[in-house]
């Protein structure tokens, strides 16, 4: 691979507009954020009282903001948390939950749903007519190809308690009203608006999480919270393109090269030099998608040599080649590529 020519990447004046996310060199986080797309899809609000309980099947991930009440929430893998008032609970891996109380019978949350929500009116009710836990609730997707490693590094369940949440000037408070109102009573242009209340309300439900679980809980997003690790991924989000050492990583962490490379490959999962790797490709990989450049411009931009090394390697990371990025329906004639790998970033 040769050095990158800053004059004609993603980083250059005439493709920022394709790629904002490198030019205006904000946080990681949102980097990372935007190539994993968030989607909002539902939300609604639900009046319980004892004995309750609904199962949310796989699928969707799942958001439960406890307005009154208390509820138990079981995640797929045995996780259960004890809510009340106050509470957020995020379920980002879409893989099914269960909520309500202790001795709640489990009804399908999408049969209450189908039956009893309307345009005019996005409430359900539900239960024997005991203590009342009122919640407002929400469904929504992380799109993207390396979606996989995203949810992996993620938690079954992401429980920000009320007390957690007084530090933060009552951010939650805020959403759930628009939420409910949207829920009572849509209007016009209420899918949208409600599509961009779960985009925030994820995404800061995650970055509190971030700042607040201790950083080898929380995989490569642990990276995030460490001072020292973060300017050397910083620096190479910053300019992806721009070759550098394992030394002068570590050199930008202010560590020594054998504990930089120890402890950027404990949290991020990958050593520095190949999450380098992985992060251009990534990179190149949102370019092709544009269908608007040439697999021979995007390896040019991203530093190497030859078509052949750079489909080599984007192959070896993705499960396809290059050039079925550019054009999808050339997966119709390989059965092998109608499963795409994932980029572990």
């Amino acid at each position: 691979m040769n050095s990158h020519d800053r004059a004609s990447g993603p980083l250059a004046p005439e493709s920022d507009a394709a790629f904002p996310m490198m030019a205006s060199r904000v946080d990681l986080l949102s980097q990372v954020l935007t190539l994993i797309k968030l989607r909002g899809e539902l939300v609604f609000s639900a009046e319980l009282t004892a004995p309750w309980a609904l199962n949310f099947d796989a699928g969707s991930a799942y958001f439960h903001v406890v307005q009154d009440g208390e509820m138990r929430v079981s995640a797929s893998d045995g996780r259960v948390i004890e809510a009340g008032p106050g509470d957020l609970l995020v379920l980002p891996q879409g893989r099914g939950h269960v909520i309500g109380t202790p001795d709640g019978k489990p009804v399908s949350a999408r049969l209450v749903l189908f039956a009893q929500m309307k345009e005019e009116s996005l409430t359900i009710s539900l239960g024997g007519g005991g203590a009342q836990t009122n919640l407002i609730s929400g469904a929504f997707r992380f799109e993207g190809d390396n979606l996989p490693s995203m949810l992996a590094v993620l938690p079954s369940i992401i429980h920000i308690s009320r007390e957690a949440l007084a530090e933060e000037a009552g951010w939650l408070d805020g959403l759930a009203h628009y939420l409910h109102a949207e829920a009572r009573a849509p209007q016009s242009g209420a899918a949208i608006m409600i599509s961009r209340l779960i985009d925030v309300l994820v995404i800061r439900a995650i970055r509190t999480w971030v700042h607040k679980a201790p950083p080898e809980n929380k995989g490569w997003l642990g990276a995030l919270a460490d001072p020292r690790i973060s300017r050397a991924l910083k620096t190479i989000h910053d300019a992806p393109f721009e070759r550098r050492t394992v030394a002068e990583l570590a050199d930008i962490a202010g560590m020594s090269r054998s504990s930089f490379a120890e402890r950027f490959t404990n949290l991020i999962g990958a050593a520095p030099l190949h999450y380098q790797t992985r992060w251009r490709l990534l990179l190149a990989n949102e370019m092709l998608k544009g269908g608007r450049t040439r697999v021979s411009e995007v390896a040019r931009r991203i530093g190497y040599d030859s078509d052949a090394a750079f489909s080599r390697a984007f192959k070896a990371q993705f499960g396809v080649s290059p050039v079925t990025v550019v054009h999808p329906e050339e997966l119709l004639f390989n059965n092998r590529h109608q499963c795409v790998a994932i980029v572990s970033i």
